[in-house]
């Protein structure tokens, strides 16, 4: 633990990395979760209300920088992305106060972690007894285990991931070249073998890439096709598969860009309270809960994100409005 120059993040994070949708799903969820400040409170029952109050208390010093070493948003939003990508999340106690609770934290990275007791991909059943890190087997009392809500992304649906990258990569094979696509008909002569045809198509498009300008003789004629850039970009499939990614991620289509409709837009207001209810609340929610057992905080002792504050954001005395017009959507009285 702490040799980082033999920390991965993992082959199927990274490549799930390389669609724009899961990447900009990912940081938008990153950016609640780090930047929404986490409070300490006890649970006190009150006689006269008849309902558990919440009385603030003094936060413990990991509550405001978990690991000595990164900052408070880097810490909570790499433990998100653990959380989102593979449906768990691993922090080692580094140190511990005089009462034996955790005073500090460090990440082990969810890719590099294997627990012999549990063979997922669904980890929900229950904490791990058997953790093994780098080849090692580390004392499972050290270990701090938050069991996401959800499924790792990458378990599931590999088929969208996989989608999108194909499409990706047909979409760079057709902006290869500026000029159009077509066909090479021979018109008159001996028939050329496929073997030569090949060979002609190739020299042909090696001409065009290289001097914009190719030669051919009166036997030969090419014949462009008529699709636009639009078709060759392959849009319509682009945003279709943006939209199904963007459902894996439970990401609202407005936040990542996408159509969606007849629409007339707001407040960033909206769009904060959107993003925080539809994606980040049940990773939010897990973090707290976990973070809450007797194991790590004094019983009846509880923490959890300040997300007032995040929904209520103020920015000189006034609401922060700004470039808010392409983000909250409110549907229009009516539709088509």
């Amino acid at each position: 633990i702490g040799e980082y120059y033999s920390y991965i993040q993992g082959d199927l994070r990274n490549r799930a990395m390389r669609v724009p949708t899961i990447n900009r799903a990912r940081d938008l969820i990153a950016s609640v979760v780090g930047n929404t400040s986490m409070k300490m409170y006890r649970k006190r029952w009150d006689e006269v209300e008849g309902e558990m109050i919440e009385e603030p208390l003094a936060p413990r010093s990991w509550i405001a920088q978990p690991d000595p070493q990164l900052s408070y948003a880097t810490f909570w939003s790499w433990v998100f992305d653990d959380l989102f990508f593979f449906g768990r999340a691993f922090l080692w106690c580094s140190s511990r106060t005089q009462d034996g609770m955790p005073a500090s934290f460090t990440r082990l990275p969810a890719a590099m972690v294997n627990t012999l007791d549990m063979s997922g991909p669904v980890f929900a059943f229950g904490k791990s007894n058997q953790i093994y890190f780098q080849g090692a087997q580390i004392p499972t009392e050290d270990v701090v285990q938050i069991i996401g809500s959800n499924q790792g992304i990458i378990y599931q649906s590999p088929q969208v991931i996989a989608t999108s990258l194909a499409l990706e990569d047909a979409r760079l094979r057709n902006s290869s070249s500026a000029l159009p696509a077509g066909v090479l008909r021979q018109t008159s002569g001996e028939p050329l073998s496929g073997q030569e045809l090949s060979e002609l198509a190739q020299a042909f498009e090696l001409a065009r890439r290289s001097n914009q300008i190719a030669a051919i003789n009166q036997f030969v004629e090419w014949q462009p096709t008529d699709v636009d850039a639009s078709k060759m970009m392959l849009s319509e499939a682009a945003e279709f598969q943006s939209k199904e990614a963007a459902r894996m991620c439970n990401i609202p289509f407005f936040l990542n860009g996408n159509s969606v409709g007849s629409y007339s837009y707001q407040s960033n207001q909206g769009a904060r309270q959107d993003l925080y209810v539809f994606a980040a609340r049940s990773y939010m929610s897990v973090i707290e809960q976990t973070m809450s057992m007797d194991s790590i905080l004094p019983h009846n002792t509880c923490v959890k994100f300040d997300v007032d504050e995040y929904l209520s954001e103020i920015v000189n005395g006034e609401e922060d409005m700004a470039d808010t017009q392409d983000v909250m959507p409110q549907t229009n009285p009516t539709m088509e």
